[in-house]
C-alpha cells in the first residue's frame, strides 16, 4: 500500500467490554445509544459492515459488506484518549495513568501556583461545561485559573480568552506538563479556553490544546518516520503523541475541519500514513450526553465518507476506528466508558472479510506497518494478509 488513512472517531465505542464494571461502567454502548436517535443515518458504514461486527445488534447487517470489519478489544488498563491512541499505535499500557478523584494534592498545586503566579479554583473532577458556570465569574474577577480533572488522567486548565491570552494559557500548560511527571505523570494537560459574559453564557472555544505525556516506547509513527515515509497527523494526534513521530501536522477546529484536512491530504502525493482524530464526537456530544448531536455527527461523517472513498487510488485504503467509548445515554457519569471499538477497512484492494474480535487495538499498528513495508515490533497481530 502507498497511502493509509487511519481515522479515529473519538469515543465511538460499540459495547461494554467484559471488565467494564470494574471501570464503573455497566451496560454501556455508545453506538447503540446513537441508534435510538432518528438523527442517525449511516448507510455507508452499514454497507461497509458496521452492523456485521461481532456484538453489534443495534444496526442491520448487510449481505455483502463492502469492506473488512472487526471488533477491537482494548488490552491496556484504561479508557482514555492517550492510552487508547498509544495502543492503536502499538503500545499496550499495563498500568493505568494516575487519576485524581479528590483533586490534585498540594505537592502538585504549590509549585504550579508559584510558577504561574496565579491562584487555583475548583481542583476536583468536573464536567467541562458545569465548571465554567460554577467558577467562571470568580475567575474573571480574580484571574485565578480553573484547574480541574475528570475520571481520566487529565490536568485541565480553563481560562477566559479575555482574561488570560491564549499564548499565556499555553505557557501555563507547558509549566504544568513539566511538573506532572513520575508518579504524577498524567496522560494529558489540556488547555480549555472559553469566552462569554457570565454564568449560562460561557462557551469553550476551539482553541483547545492537549499536552500529552511522551509515549514510553516507539510507536508506529516513529517507525514510519524512521523508514523515510510520511507520517501525517490531523487533529489532536500531534498533541497525543507529544509531537513525536509525525513528519507534518495540522490541527482541527471541528469534525468538519478535520474531514476537510483529510480530503486535502488525499489530493496530495504522499507515501505513508495519514492519522486523523475527529474529537467532536467525544468533546461536544459524548461528554455532554447529547444523543441526537452524537448521532447527527456520525451521519455527517458517513455522508463525507461516501464521497471520500471515491477519491482513493488503487494503492490506498482507509481504516475507521475509535479509542474508547463515551456513551451519551449513560447517566452514571459524564466520563469515558470502557468499550470495544469498531474497525472498518475500505479500499479498492480490500477483501470483504469478518476479522472477528481482535485481542488488541495494537493490531492496527501491526497491520499499518506491515502494509507499508515498515519494520516494527508490537504486541499486535497483523491482519494484512486477511484483507488483501
Amino acid at each position: 500500500m502507498k497511502r493509509i488513512f487511519l481515522i479515529v472517531l473519538d469515543s465511538c465505542g460499540i459495547g461494554a467490554m467484559p471488565d467494564a464494571a470494574s471501570f464503573g461502567d455497566v451496560g454501556v454502548n455508545t453506538l447503540a445509544a446513537c441508534a435510538t436517535s432518528d438523527k442517525l443515518h449511516i448507510p455507508n458504514m452499514i454497507a461497509a459492515g458496521l452492523g456485521n461486527i461481532d456484538g453489534v445488534s443495534c444496526l442491520p447487517e448487510t449481505a455483502a459488506p463492502a469492506g473488512a470489519y472487526a471488533r477491537l478489544t482494548e488490552r491496556s488498563n484504561g479508557k482514555d484518549t492517550t492510552i487508547g491512541h498509544w495502543e492503536i499505535a502499538g503500545i499496550v499500557s499495563e498500568n493505568p495513568l494516575p487519576t485524581y478523584p479528590d483533586g490534585f494534592p498540594e505537592e502538585v498545586l504549590a509549585p504550579f501556583r508559584a510558577a504561574t503566579g496565579r491562584g487555583v479554583l475548583a481542583n476536583a473532577p468536573w464536567s467541562g461545561t458545569a465548571v465554567l458556570d460554577a467558577y467562571g465569574e470568580e475567575h474573571m474577577r480574580t484571574g485565578d485559573l480553573i484547574v480541574y480533572t475528570s475520571a481520566d488522567s487529565v490536568f485541565q486548565i480553563a481560562a477566559h480568552e479575555q482574561i488570560v491570552p491564549l499564548d499565556k494559557l499555553y505557557e501555563y500548560c507547558h509549566i504544568a506538563r513539566d511538573l506532572l511527571k513520575g508518579k504524577h505523570g498524567v496522560g494529558r494537560v489540556i488547555a480549555r479556553p472559553f469566552v462569554g459574559t457570565g454564568k449560562g453564557a460561557f462557551q469553550r472555544t476551539s482553541n483547545r490544546h492537549d499536552y500529552s505525556l511522551e509515549p514510553p516506547a516507539e510507536t508506529m509513527l516513529d517507525a514510519i518516520k524512521e523508514a523515510g515515509l510520511d507520517a501525517i497527523a490531523v487533529g489532536k494526534i500531534h498533541d497525543i503523541f507529544a509531537g513525536r513521530g509525525d513528519t507534518e501536522y495540522v490541527y482541527n477546529k471541528s469534525n468538519a475541519d478535520g474531514m476537510s484536512h483529510t480530503a486535502d491530504y488525499a489530493k496530495k502525493d504522499f507515501h505513508g500514513l495519514c492519522f486523523v482524530n475527529l474529537v467532536d464526537f467525544d468533546m461536544v456530544y459524548g461528554h455532554r450526553r447529547d444523543i441526537d448531536g452524537y448521532a447527527n455527527a456520525l451521519s455527517q461523517f458517513d455522508a463525507w465518507l461516501g464521497e471520500f472513498v471515491k477519491t482513493l487510488g488503487d494503492d490506498d485504503l482507509v481504516m475507521i476506528t475509535a479509542d474508547h467509548g463515551c456513551d451519551p445515554a449513560y447517566t452514571a457519569t459524564t466520563d469515558h466508558t470502557r468499550e470495544y471499538v469498531p474497525l472498518l477497512v475500505l479500499g479498492k484492494g480490500v477483501k470483504p472479510v469478518n476479522l472477528g474480535t481482535r485481542k488488541s487495538f495494537a493490531d492496527i499498528a501491526a497491520t499499518v506497518t506491515d502494509l507499508l513495508g515498515v519494520d516494527f515490533e508490537t504486541p499486535g497481530t497483523s491482519f494484512a494478509k486477511e484483507i488483501l
